[in-house]
């Protein structure tokens, strides 16, 4: 009976299940990797290439289902030998929590005993949180103090940042040829790791870098803050990420397409074969608004003004000055620059074009355009007329202009910059008579509806531009209602350079807000050189249109034209330039915070050019230079008119 059954059951084995055994035994499995291939380029508008890629050489370190935490031990033991780590570099990366995880992975007999016997029983994501706690904090001390358990705890943390098959790069960033050619020589002692060829962002110009923005290096790979939308979108935690700017506005664009490798192994998990499922490719190219070379012209100009008027006015308070350049019509930015004197006395001139859209001041007289559009739509007639003399109101101090200027209409008020003028039309706008030595009851509503008007300009709102962190400017809330007036002449709500740029494009193009934009077109990557084919045209967005006539806006169109021929302006430019100066009293409150509250000035300019027809429009803004004994802002401004007039020269001539 049984032998019966041993046959019986030999034929259950052989027959009935035979086959199932026989895959158990030839059983492979596959796994799948995604390897991160170089990001899209960008092109300014002539198609320069202004961010490209370059190779770099890595150090990698790759997981596989057999390795085990003692593996990854003794290869990063052996790896410590051929490469070393800054020990700034290390003091900000290395983190304690990556100390702890080290410190129990190489010493698992002491972490055991961290456990009481009950705990023991416990699942073990449960145990390693109560062990990680309770890592002896003078071992954490210990390794703190000596560099080569520092960089042994970092190698340690580099090896298992990563998935299985992922590799993960474990020194990239100041690699040196020498500790590149020992690890090559050395592979064979140090299984998982490889020697690759890399990529990194290449700037063929100086300019701009701020604006492009930074990518993460391979050893942070993604941003922790967005790890939900990055793991959406399958990226491994390696991968470079735009962290700023442009690299991280158009992220899903820039990013590339992944390349999918598959890993075949055998039930003990050793690798048998891989196969290239996906080669991956280039992320998505873009084309940018930005003139690259009128750019660099600009920065240099700010960066000579400015120096000339620190030399010129011996004020070390001024030191910083933006520009931005834009098509009124079509909203291209040609040129955004921002330049700031090193706060810490160095005399460096550090690039802050990113200051043009993320910071704000006031800004003077140029408002008045806004000012008198918003009287024209109160209903205030073309040609009204107000007599220019120091107002008084009870509890206020005296409101007036630089100067009496006597009977002004609306067009010397605009050419001679009159303030009184436009404390006139705010009354007016708040429904407020004036009478000498009366008070002054402006309303909530008041401040609000003046500032309704300014935000059909732009002026207080988003400009919308397609960068991140942009500022809306500051509304300040009123201590007395004496600041309507002041919000009439600029000298209250402050507004950023790309601001006061969008809102003389308004009064350039004949009374329509157009979104500013930096990327014009997005492009499929090709193998050869340039752009690929179109992939998404970016067309001109206009926002809105201001409510006032076409003979309103060229009645302002005029009034502006008139600073620049007779006015504030006069004998400044060499161009035919149109435009509204800006002399805005502040206080200082700037970086150096041993001065804060010191009174002073900003000197501003907003202008296109030519007056007729506008190609371009402007905004030059020049926080606390103090007086205008050197008109910082507009030699800035006829200087910055002629280098794009020299370059549209130089341009049509190349076509010919």
């Amino acid at each position: 009976m049984m032998f019966v059954a041993l046959i019986v059951r030999l034929g259950v084995v052989q027959i009935v299940q035979g086959e199932t055994f026989s895959k158990e035994v030839s059983r492979t499995e596959s796994d799948y990797a995604n390897l991160p291939a170089p990001r899209g380029k960008m092109y300014d508008r002539y198609n320069r290439i202004v961010v490209d890629n370059k190779s770099v050489p890595a150090i990698t370190y790759t997981v596989d289902k057999t390795t085990k935490t003692s593996d990854k031990l003794s290869t990063a033991i052996n790896l410590a030998k051929y490469i070393h780590y800054d020990s700034d570099y290390l003091m900000k990366e290395l983190k304690e929590r990556d100390i702890r995880d080290y410190w129990l992975a190489s010493h698992p007999k002491e972490a055991k005993k961290l456990l009481k016997k009950e705990e023991l029983e416990l699942e073990p994501s449960q145990t390693y949180k109560l062990q990680v706690d309770r890592v002896p904090k003078e071992e954490i001390k210990a390794i703190e103090e000596n560099v080569d358990q520092k960089e042994l705890a970092y190698i340690f943390t580099r090896f298992s940042s990563g998935y299985q098959y992922e590799p993960q790069v474990v020194k990239s960033l100041n690699l040196t040829d020498k500790e590149l050619a020992r690890v090559a020589e050395h592979l064979e002692e140090l299984p998982g790791v490889d020697v690759i060829t890399d990529w990194d962002r290449a700037y063929p110009y100086e300019s701009l870098k701020t604006i492009f923005g930074k990518v993460t290096s391979p050893e942070e790979g993604i941003l922790q803050s967005r790890e939900d939308y990055y793991n959406a979108r399958d990226y491994a935690r390696n991968e470079r990420v735009g962290k700023s700017y442009l690299e991280y506005q158009y992220e899903d664009y820039l990013n590339s397409k992944k390349a999918k490798i598959e890993y075949i192994s055998d039930k003990n998990g050793n690798v048998i074969s891989e196969e290239v499922v996906h080669e991956g490719s280039r992320g998505y190219d873009l084309k940018l608004s930005f003139d690259i070379e009128l750019q660099q012209k600009v920065d240099e100009i700010l960066e000579e003004e400015l120096r000339a008027a620190r030399r010129s006015s011996g004020n070390f308070l001024m030191d910083r000055a933006f520009v931005v350049m834009m098509d009124p019509y079509q909203g291209d930015v040609l040129a955004m620059a921002g330049k700031q004197i090193d706060p810490e006395n160095t005399g460096e001139m550090l690039d802050f074009a990113y200051g043009t859209f993320s910071t704000q001041y006031e800004a003077g007289s140029t408002v008045k355009g806004a000012t008198v559009l918003a009287g024209y739509q109160d209903g205030m007639s073309h040609g009204k007329g107000y007599f220019d003399k120091t107002l008084y109101f009870k509890g206020t101090p005296p409101k007036g202009s630089y100067s009496q200027l006597n009977y002004v209409n609306d067009l010397d008020a605009l050419k001679r910059s009159s303030n009184v003028y436009m404390f006139y039309v705010a009354m007016r706008i708040a429904d407020i008579k004036y009478v000498e030595n009366g008070p002054f009851n402006a309303s909530n509503e008041d401040f609000q509806k003046l500032r309704n008007y300014f935000a059909q300009f732009g002026l207080g709102v988003s400009t919308e531009i397609d960068l991140p962190q942009e500022s809306s400017g500051l509304i300040n809330t009123p201590d007395n209602a004496g600041k309507l007036l002041d919000i009439a002449i600029g000298q209250f709500d402050t507004y950023t350079p790309l601001q006061l740029a969008q809102y003389v494009s308004v009064i350039a193009n004949g009374g329509y807000r157009v979104q500013p934009r930096i990327v014009t077109s997005i492009h499929s990557p090709i193998e050869e050189a340039g752009l690929g084919p179109v992939a998404i045209d970016k067309e001109p967005e206009i926002l809105n249109k201001v409510n006032n006539s076409e003979e309103d806006i060229n009645r302002v169109q005029r009034g502006f034209k008139l600073v620049v021929t007779s006015g504030t302006a006069k004998n400044m430019f060499d161009y035919d330039v149109a435009g509204k100066t800006g002399t805005s009293q502040t206080l200082y409150y700037g970086p150096k915070r041993a001065y804060w509250g010191r009174k002073t000035n900003n000197l501003n300019f907003v202008g296109y050019y030519p007056s007729n027809k506008p190609e371009i429009a402007f905004s030059v803004v020049v926080p606390w230079a103090g007086t205008e004994k050197y008109p910082v802002n507009k030699k800035i401004a006829n200087r910055i008119v002629g280098a794009y007039v020299d370059l549209q020269k130089k341009y049509a001539n190349e076509v010919k």
